[in-house]
């Protein structure tokens, strides 16, 4: 009876220290993991926190934490899953609703998200509506939850996404007006030196770009998204050697990241290491949007590799969804001169051999297809104008044009497109000049350059939204910006740009 009393008391004990050790490992857990989050580190924390309630039992700040870092992860279902773990702790209310409903923005559902929001007028709330409105391609209504968001109150996530959409409508003083509010909230935090990165980088600012990404990836060193924008502006600046090596020490963090992904594609293409393309898209091949990056670069791949039918198939749906785009217009007549149709690679071709500063890839091929046409006189035309010592000068104007304009030279750019224009009309030199011009702050200018443009391709969507875009940022001729901004976006309604930019100055009045 002494000894089973004994064995009891001892039990108990071991049961009472090993308890004692779970809850204190498990308050490790939650420690570690709160110093993951504040690192970026999203995955660590979601191991972390999902252990840490696997030992201690549910509690509502933990799972509220966890949910957190699952919807910043972007994993709809495990935020479902943790919102229903919170309902079973008898927890109610707009935060819970909120957790919900973009957990199932995530999950594909944004109608079912906007149902769960009802009429939460919280800030939080006006976030989540604004993108599930995006991802219903209203872009309008989004822009109005953007606005009343703000006016609901100040959240660092809110000013992020409603930079980011600011960003892609080409708005960058709005979207520089959001981080600075940003930065108030949370000074030089992981949004604000991303955002401040990725502004002047469109800007062409690219010091003050790796300053801020190199401050972000040296705070955040397990993220890879600072050194994939270190990387993407590195490309922008033709380092292609820098913007590699940003590129494998992301891919060291996250291989299986689709952003990782995309650039490994578009470093390969500039080696045009073919198989290396083919090899890592195959898998995506049905889903690949044909005017994406890695959809064009798949076509040209599968050129490049012999599989020349499926690539002119390609190449024809992208070139359908966007005739403006140089690079598809030149590898469909490619395609085309690949697959024995010289007549359509002649006519593809034309209008980027007929510009000012036609390349060498086009005005060889447009030769080579008047060749086999037999059309000597009009392949003399562009044998000579290839070796052409104006073209030679034209083309060296131009790129001096864009150094001054990524230094916002704007006086030396504007000047070199002046100078090339006078040769004669050119629907390139106009599009470059209109933007150089509202740039600077010459807004009567570049719609002047814009209309001339748009009436040498009358059809050219990327020119209409030109003129729209250019009379919307001068504040000038509203109405025609308008319709314009419109036209674009009916043109070609997946367009990411026409859309934004539509929803951004397609109402009454302008957001400062």
């Amino acid at each position: 009876m002494c000894d089973s009393g004994r064995m009891k008391k001892t039990l108990a004990l071991a049961l009472l220290m090993g308890l004692s050790g779970c809850g204190a490992d498990a308050t490790d857990k939650v420690a570690r993991a709160r110093e993951e989050i504040a690192r970026m580190e999203l995955a660590a924390a979601k191991v972390d926190l999902s252990a840490a309630l696997a030992e201690q039992g549910d509690s509502a700040e933990l799972l509220r934490l966890l949910a957190a870092v699952q919807l910043r992860m972007g994993d709809g279902d495990g935020a479902a899953s943790t919102a229903a773990r919170l309902e079973k702790l008898g927890e109610r209310g707009p935060e819970l609703a909120r957790i919900r409903a973009e957990a199932a923005l995530l999950r594909g559902r944004p109608d079912e998200a906007l149902t769960l929001l009802g009429k939460d007028g919280a800030p939080q709330a006006w976030r989540v509506r604004a993108a599930a409105h995006l991802a219903l391609d209203d872009t309008a209504a989004a822009v109005d939850a953007f606005r009343r968001g703000e006016a609901a109150g100040k959240d660092a996530m809110l000013l992020r996404d409603h930079a980011q959409f600011l960003i892609g409508a080409e708005d960058l003083t709005a979207a520089e007006q959001r981080v600075a509010q940003i930065q108030k909230l949370a000074p030089d935090g992981y949004d604000a030196l991303m955002l401040t990165g990725e502004i002047a980088a469109r800007r062409g600012r690219f010091d003050a770009a790796h300053s801020a990404f190199a401050k972000a990836a040296e705070r955040f060193p397990r993220a890879p998204e600072p050194l994939l924008a270190r990387a993407s502006a590195f490309e922008r600046a033709e380092q292609k050697d820098k913007a590699a090596e940003m590129v494998a020490k992301a891919a060291a963090l996250a291989p299986e990241d689709p952003r990782v992904i995309a650039l490994q594609v578009q470093m390969a293409t500039a080696r045009q290491d073919w198989q290396k393309v083919r090899d890592t898209l195959a898998s995506e091949e049905a889903k690949l949007d044909p005017v994406s990056d890695n959809g064009i670069a798949y076509a040209q791949a599968l050129l490049f590799l012999g599989q020349r039918e499926q690539a002119r198939s390609m190449l024809q749906r992208a070139f359908l969804r966007a005739p403006g785009n140089p690079r598809v217009r030149l590898l469909l007549a490619g395609a085309q001169m690949a697959t024995d149709d010289p007549r359509a690679a002649y006519a593809t071709v034309m209008p980027l051999a007929d510009s000012l500063i036609a390349d060498t890839p086009e005005l060889e091929l447009a030769e080579t297809a008047a060749r086999a046409l037999e059309l000597e006189s009009e392949a003399e035309r562009w044998e000579a104008k290839r070796l052409s010592s104006q073209r030679a000068q034209a083309l060296e104007l131009a790129g001096k044009a864009e150094d001054a304009l990524l230094r916002e030279q704007w006086d030396i750019g504007i000047a070199a497109y002046r100078t090339i224009a006078a040769q004669g009309d050119d629907a390139e030199i106009y599009r470059r000049l209109a933007l150089a011009l509202s740039r600077s702050g010459k807004g009567d200018e570049a719609i002047a350059m814009a209309d001339k443009a748009r009436a040498l391709v009358p059809a050219d969507a990327d020119l209409i939204h030109l003129s729209g875009y250019v009379r919307a940022v001068a504040g000038k001729e509203p109405d025609t910006a308008r319709r314009l901004l419109l036209e674009a976006s009916q043109a070609d309604p997946r367009n990411p740009v026409y859309r934004k930019s539509l929803a951004r100055w397609g109402g009454q009045g302008s957001e400062g």
